[in-house]
């Protein structure tokens, strides 16, 4: 016992407890029950090794030192159990009984005695550390207690002082365990609740145990539910406070009633009380900085008070609005922890100690809190925030940012647009074109950003070049609806914002003018422009349909740009041909009806016309000489207001077009459009915008004016059974098409979709492909996803078996490439495999399985980036097994050619497998698992092969199978036994019946009874039928084994092999031969499968079957045949398996086209199993065929890319075969540089700088003049452009077509766009080269290092260079003002050696200037799209670059010099290129940058090999130039936080990251 300092024992004293729960209930089944409880802990203390958590926890509760230690700081506190008693049961005292109760009370002892007391208090106990948890458990709760007890609260900071002196609290675990305690306390007030805040303190108190540190409860949830203040259970009883008159500098008015008054006085108490609390936890955490704390707990403190400084003014919830605004304002409590908080945030945030990093900050909500105190403390710290923020701005935007644009020579979304989506959600989802996300993550998109831009900025200037390059280069409607918003006058008042990346309608407006001036000028240099008009209406008539055009604000601003300062540029009519195109939509319509300025409007649009001469031998010329009376008469019929003052003149020359309507038609309801010379064409033009529905007649007369046959041969029709069937005309030219009015096309389309989904008469092919060119012409404005479309036209349409076999047709082979233009193809995608689903299990529907079957292959090979294969995202998908193993190969191409765009899509791709392999028993071969991507390899590697289960069933069944099969295909076989075969065999061994008809085959397939088989399997279901392929060639595999071991001949074997296998598919044509060669391909793992393939493939029967195809088919551009099409019959096209019972016709479909597809894949495979001969051979017999395949050229692409590094160069030359070479833009020098003869000589720096600028001209979007001066930039550019090409194509006959500039879409299907197709050749073009990627990476690194001078001696050796102007608006001032400082030496001062310069920069019609950040630019994008193999090259190069720059390694500069040479080597290279002062680090960091930008967030986690090569970092200038390089990777490595990590450990001895990043921010 040890004698208190006011004579007592404190053993002997009676136990105390604390106000808010400490006192033991004393109801009799509570005290039994602690009763029970200490017997069980006295227990477990004689048996310690049973001891559980639990147990602990108990112990430390009712420990014998807990009432003593309670004792003790009572005593120190000045409390007594019979005070708390009193006081317990009083309401708060006014001042009178305060002092009165204070006299009476006994003084405390000294505070000097408390550390004395204390040991001697420990000394008596043994186990320490359960001393230390009851410590500080029974502090935590006084603290609590006494937040509002001034000489208590000072005891407590004295205590908790004094014992972190003696190293007596661990910190670590006292601090997040009293920030929880406050969290919970400060709930329970908030919800009034008394209970709770007494189970609180008393379960905190009694257990003795700290609770865990757990996520901070958001103060916003604050809200009071009782109008009765809470404070009197929770309060320190006794506590000499302050009445609330005292406490609150609010008088409490003399208005309403005294129960609101109350309210409010309670709601004020409690804020107080929650102040008290707040302040005193902020001491206490001044005082434990003073001690070494973990991260973990500054992370803890830090997240806690930042919480409470951000939602500081949520206390006030409960007073009603009124009572806020007008009373209601910080207090002196509120100030005083909110000073304290901020005292502690500076600590932490300390760049000496750096115990949180200040970025932490920054990146918080802090700085944009709503509604911010009037305090100077608290606004000084948000300052800094911003202060810091723009700092760090500066080290984390790309260089030449403002350049960063879409090019639209990728498919690919912007990983930040598809944050935590999937499924539908992303479908729909809008994506940002140009407002990226800050630098700190934040978005900076969305329709109030969008509005705010203010026009001549350099953002409106950045908006415009995006759109400018849209309407240039069109891309997919999809992109389009994503970022269009509606003209605020079409939209409804209550509409929201939309909070996607948005352009404004004026944005749209400007952009689109820019592009007519700009046509117009070309039209003016006599350049042939039309293709560019056809292709520009369609999507201007797409904006003016939709709304995004404010069309009466359109012409007044077209007015005013064409008879202002471009008034000269005037001189044709196409401005009134394109506003004819549109004056039929409904919104154009009304502003011309209704609206109050109609008249001007009219007169405004009328004052487009332009008299001029036609050619009456140019269809454009002749309609644009009677395009103003279309005009006239739309606007004549449109209203009579306006009547007055049309043109009586045009309106007169309209009888000329009816005039020519009569004579031509002369009574005849059709005409002969297959021999129409120019001037009827250009006439008819002009007729589809006065006359569009004679004119849509007419053409659907045409192509029924052949007449109806009633039968087709060979058509599997019954005796009584007729359908009608148009026979055959030619379909209309693409070159007359391509003049209707787009209105003509829309009745026209829809016309068509009503005669071949629901009419009578089976349509004849000349139909369909007509509808198809019209599809394909007009892109956007006749785009409909064909499933949805006719479905809600007429709900019946796709029940009819003729309508959804026909539209399979059309979009397996003539819309394919426009749904993966459009972005549809996933969503076809899963609808078709719905469709499909659903007839896998039923009985003889194999054709239109079939073909959807295969339409689903060419969709998952046509995808570029990553997909989900689901809807939902969520379950097993409705592949068939044959679909299952296709994605797998699929997403293996994506990965490793294209990456992954997004990390959610990482995160996503385990269940995505999951999805697949759920219904899939394949597994795949060693030899295809090693060139997969690692994160598939890694995931499928384990996955057991089920084809040795497959061969123990079936040697289970084989006896029974093979009685089953005598029975069946004998000879002599009954047929009824076939009926009773398909009704009661096992569906287990339905699977076995090719295998078993395999076995009796014996070498002699003539020996079984082919009919039987035929009707059996013709019976089946389609995936009973896919079920017996694949396990026919497991047995067909299995027997070849046992048959080479009995000593077989495997010439032999094979031969019976081919033997048995062509008489499934040619000679009675049993099974479809696609899925046949699928199946064998997939189990490569045995020798024989491969052989068995080429034998099918090199065939004669197959050859003939292609070679006939080919004829029919005629050239594989269907839209540019004339003649009429060949029906082929139905059993000759499809086989007698597929067209068993089928009565309707083909169209495109055969199976050959079938295999168009599987041959890829079978190529692939043979790579994959080093045949390369064989694939050789496949590639040489089939690469005329391939030429129809509808993705022939990304197939090249993508298999050079996906074997990048094992191709020989004779492969690789077979490969581009493929592609017909004429019609794709290689480069001149190509050919020769592939053909080499040497093939380790690195073709001249000048072929990759040729490279570069064809990405530059034609894929960069190109750079503008500001707004003011208008588009001349653009035109002068694009004039330098189409120039150049022309003189190309004129020196080179034979790329005549590849130079044309811009083409249609029909002329682009794979891939798309022209942007794609200049990206994607010249990444064929690199990965075709006999080199390495290291060469490669080399050159164009030295081509980006030495770009200026280069420039620079190019540009001075041609003056007055054609369409070159003055400097652009769109590149910044330099701030470097032309000097030449002393770090001269930084800039690359001569070009490399093999650039050829001369006429370089009029080949692109920029300045030196402007060319050299766009190549830097082009580099950047072409690099992004190689496989990563280049990208480890580039690390490299780029680390070398920077370690080599003479002023890093020289170590007798001084820190200032360095300073400024890395301050001078980072500009950006747009300011540097106005001065010539382009340093090899700007413009390596700059090409990094653009480089990162382009990058799928996949292929990031390779970033970080820069810093590895950049290591060791021995100064601070190397660690600026590494974070200058990383700064703006790190908000998109944000959701990667393995890569994040990796990133940010810049340091080889694990030094503080955060601290150097200080440094950084604060340069």
């Amino acid at each position: 016992m040890f004698r208190t300092p006011g004579g007592g024992n404190v053993s002997n004293q009676t136990p105390t407890t604390s106000d808010s729960g400490m006192m033991m209930d004393q109801n009799t089944a509570h005290h039994q029950q602690l009763q029970q409880q200490q017997q069980m802990q006295n227990g477990q203390r004689n048996n310690p090794s049973s001891s559980s958590t639990s147990a602990t926890s108990r112990a430390l509760q009712f420990h014998p030192a807990r009432p003593a230690i309670v004792d003790l700081f009572n005593l120190y506190l000045g409390r007594t159990a019979q005070q708390k008693s009193d006081e317990s049961a009083r309401e708060p005292p006014n001042k009178t009984q305060k002092r009165i109760s204070a006299l009476n009370r006994d003084l405390p002892p000294r505070n000097e005695q408390f550390l004395l007391d204390f040991e001697q208090l420990l000394s008596q106990f043994q186990d320490q550390d359960q001393l230390r948890a009851l410590t500080e458990s029974t502090l935590i709760s006084l603290v609590i207690q006494c937040r509002s007890h001034a000489p208590r609260a000072e005891f407590l900071l004295f205590a908790l002082h004094s014992l972190s002196s003696i190293s007596y609290i661990n910190w670590d675990t006292f601090l997040p365990s009293l920030l929880s305690s406050v969290s919970s306390v400060e709930v329970s007030i908030s919800q009034g609740s008394q209970s709770g805040a007494t189970v609180s303190s008393a379960t905190l108190t009694q257990s003795g145990v700290l609770p865990p540190s757990s996520t901070v409860t958001n103060p916003t949830n604050f809200q009071s539910s009782s109008p009765a203040s809470p404070l009197p259970s929770v309060h320190c009883i006794g506590s000499p406070a302050q009445s609330v008159a005292e406490q609150s500098p609010m008088k409490s008015p003399d208005v309403g009633g005294g129960q609101q008054s109350n309210s409010r006085i309670n709601l004020i108490t409690r804020d107080n009380s929650m102040s008290n609390l707040r302040h005193l936890c902020c001491k206490i955490i001044l005082i434990s900085l003073k001690f070494n704390l973990k991260p973990s707990t500054h992370a803890d403190v830090f997240s806690h008070l930042l919480n409470w400084i951000i939602n500081w003014d949520q206390k006030q919830q409960g007073i009603d609005e009124f009572d806020s605004a007008r009373y209601w304002k910080p207090d002196k409590a509120l100030i005083e922890w909110l000073h304290s908080c901020l005292d502690v945030i500076w600590l932490l945030v300390e760049d000496d100690k750096c115990r949180i990093p200040f970025y932490e900050l920054v990146r918080s909500n802090l700085q944009v809190i709503e509604n911010i105190p009037d305090d100077e403390a608290l606004f000084t710290l948000i300052l800094e925030i911003h202060k810091r923020r723009d700092m760090m701005a500066m080290h984390m935007q790309m260089l030449d940012q403002h350049l960063h644009c879409p090019t639209f020579g990728t498919p690919r979304l912007f990983p930040q647009a598809m944050n935590n989506m999937s499924g539908e959600a992303a479908t729909h989802m809008r994506y940002p074109p140009i407002t990226y996300p800050s630098v700190l993550g934040e978005p900076l998109h969305g329709e109030d950003i969008a509005v705010s831009i203010q026009r001549g900025t350099l953002d409106w200037e950045r908006a415009l070049r995006c759109i400018r390059h849209a309407l240039r280069n069109t891309p997919s409607l999809d992109w389009w609806k994503r970022v269009l918003l509606l003209a605020p006058c079409y939209r409804l008042p209550a509409q929201a914002p939309t909070p996607g990346a948005v352009f404004t309608a004026e944005m749209i407006s400007e952009a689109t003018i820019d592009r007519i001036a700009e046509l117009l000028k070309l039209t003016n240099s006599e350049i042939n422009c039309w293709q560019e008009w056809l292709t520009f209406s369609d999507v201007f008539f797409f904006l003016a349909k939709n709304g995004c055009l404010d069309f009466v604000d359109f012409v007044d601003k077209l007015v005013s740009r064409l008879q202002g300062g471009d008034q000269h540029i005037l001189r044709t009519n196409h401005v009134t041909w394109l506003l004819t195109q549109i004056i039929r939509v409904e919104l154009v319509m009304n502003a011309l009806n209704s609206d109050s300025r109609k008249v001007e409007i009219t007169r405004k649009i009328l004052s487009f016309h332009k008299e001029a001469s036609s050619d009456p031998n140019n269809p454009q010329s002749i309609l644009l000489d009677f395009v103003s009376s279309c005009q006239n008469l739309r606007i004549w019929s449109l209203n009579t207001s306006t009547r007055e003052y049309l043109n009586n003149e045009q309106l007169q020359k309209g009888k000329q077009i009816d005039e020519w309507w009569r004579q031509t038609t002369k009574g005849e309801r059709t005409l002969d459009y297959m021999n129409m010379d120019d001037r009827s064409i250009g006439m008819f033009w002009v007729v589809s915008y006065t006359m569009a529905q004679p004119a849509c007649e007419s053409v659907m007369n045409y192509l029924a004016s052949a007449g109806v046959t009633e039968l087709l041969p060979g058509s599997n029709l019954q005796a009584n059974e007729r359908i009608a069937v148009m026979r055959e005309v030619s379909p209309l030219p693409i070159s007359l098409l391509s003049g209707f009015s787009i209105n003509l096309c829309l009745k026209l389309t829809f016309q068509m979709e009503e005669s071949m989904f629901n009419g009578q008469v089976i349509p004849n092919i000349a139909m369909v492909e007509t509808y198809c060119r019209l599809l394909l012409i007009v892109p956007h404005s006749l785009f409909r996803p064909h499933l949805t479309h006719l479905s809600q036209r007429n709900t019946a349409t796709l029940t009819k078996p003729g309508a959804s076999i026909l539209l399979f047709e059309i979009l397996n082979y003539r819309l394919l490439s426009l749904y993966r233009y459009q972005g549809k193809s996933k969503n076809l995608m899963y609808d078709i495999t719905k469709m499909i689903s659903s007839l896998k299990g039923k009985r003889g529907d194999h054709r239109i399985f079939r073909l959807g079957e295969n339409l689903c292959m060419n969709l998952l090979l046509s995808l570029k980036e990553f997909f989900l294969v689901k809807r939902e995202g969520k379950g097993p998908t409705d592949f068939t097994e044959t679909l299952n193993r296709i994605a797998i190969t699929s997403l293996a191409i994506i990965i490793k050619t294209r990456g992954i765009t997004d990390f959610d899509h990482l995160l996503y791709l385990p269940t995505m497998l999951e999805q697949i392999l759920a219904t899939s028993q394949h597994a795949w071969s060693e030899k295809t698992l090693r060139y997969f991507p690692s994160v598939l390899r890694d995931a499928l590697a384990g996955r057991m092969d089920k084809r040795g289960l497959a061969i123990q069933a079936w040697q289970q069944a084989e006896t029974t199978v093979i009685n089953q099969c005598t029975q069946l295909l004998s000879p002599s076989a009954d047929p009824s036994y076939v009926v009773t075969y398909i009704s009661h065999s096992f569906p287990q061994h339905r699977q076995y019946l090719c295998a078993g008809a395999w076995v009796l085959m014996h070498g002699h397939p003539e020996s079984i009874n082919s009919a039987n088989l035929g009707r059996v399997l013709r019976e089946f279901s389609p995936e009973e039928v896919t079920a017996n392929i694949y396990t026919m060639v497991d047995v067909l595999l299995h027997h070849i084994h046992l048959e080479l071991q009995r000593g077989h001949s495997p010439q032999d074997l094979m031969l019976k092999a081919c033997a048995n296998l062509s008489f499934f598919i040619w000679t009675h044509e049993l099974l479809p031969l696609d899925i046949l060669l699928l199946a064998l391909i997939d189990r490569d793992d045995d020798p024989h499968s491969l052989r068995i393939v080429m034998s099918l493939l090199e065939s004669k029967e197959l050859q003939q079957r292609v070679k006939l195809y080919s004829m029919n088919r005629g050239q594989p551009e269907h839209w540019l045949l004339s003649g009429t099409f060949k029906r082929v019959e139905l059993q000759k096209a499809l086989g007698n398996h597929l067209s068993w019972k089928e009565r309707f016709p083909t169209f495109f479909d055969d199976i050959a086209a079938r295999l168009l597809p599987v041959i890829p894949l079978i190529i692939y495979r043979l790579i994959e199993n080093d045949a390369i001969d064989a694939a050789d051979r496949v590639l040489q017999l089939y690469n005329l065929f391939l030429h129809y395949y509808p993705l022939n050229f990304t197939f090249v692409r993508d298999i050079l890319a996906y074997f990048y590094g094992h191709l020989p160069g004779k492969l690789i030359l077979r490969i581009l075969s493929v592609l017909d070479v004429k019609k794709i833009p290689f480069s001149e020098s190509f050919p020769q540089h592939i053909n080499s003869a040497n093939a380790s000589i690195c073709p001249p720096l000048d072929y990759f700088a040729t490279l570069l600028l064809g990405l530059a001209n034609h894929v960069i979007p190109p750079l503008s003049n500001s707004s003011k001066l208008g588009p001349a930039g653009d035109v002068s550019i694009s004039s330098a452009r189409m120039q150049h090409n022309k003189t190309q194509a004129a020196a080179q006959p034979g790329q005549t077509n590849a130079s044309e500039g811009q083409k249609a879409f029909y002329q682009i299907q794979d891939p798309g766009t022209y942007t794609q197709l200049i990206l994607e050749t010249a990444v064929i073009e690199i990965l075709s080269l006999p080199i390495s990627a290291s060469q490669v990476v080399s050159s164009l690194v030295q081509i980006v290092v030495h770009i200026q001078p280069t420039l620079v001696q190019s540009s001075n050796g041609v003056h007055g260079a054609p369409g070159v102007g003055g400097q652009s608006s769109v590149l910044p001032t330099s701030p470097s003002g032309g000097s030449n400082d002393s770090f001269g030496p930084t800039r690359t001062s001569s070009s490399p050696s093999g650039m050829n310069t001369s006429n370089f920069i009029w080949r692109s019609g920029y300045t030196c200037q402007q060319l050299s950040c766009l190549l830097i630019q082009a580099c950047g994008l072409l690099l992004a799209q190689l496989p990563p193999e280049f990208h480890v090259q580039l690390y490299m190069e780029a680390a070398r670059v920077v370690k080599e720059c003479w002023w890093l390694t020289d170590g007798k500069r001084s820190a200032s010099e360095l300073e400024s040479a890395v301050s001078y080597a980072l500009l950006d290279p747009t300011w540097a290129a106005q001065d010539n002062t382009s340093t090899a680090i700007g413009n390596v960091v700059a090409l990094l940058h653009s480089f990162f930008s382009n990058l799928p967030q996949e292929w990031l986690e390779g970033t970080h090999l820069i810093i590895k090569h950049l290591r060791p970092v021995t100064s601070i200038a190397v660690l600026r130039i590494a974070f200058r390089i990383m700064g703006p990777l790190l908000p998109r490595l944000a959701n990667a936080h393995p890569l994040f990590n990796i990133v940010t450990a810049v340091n080889d001895n694990g030094g503080c990251f955060w601290q150097e990043f200080s440094t950084i921010s604060s340069c």
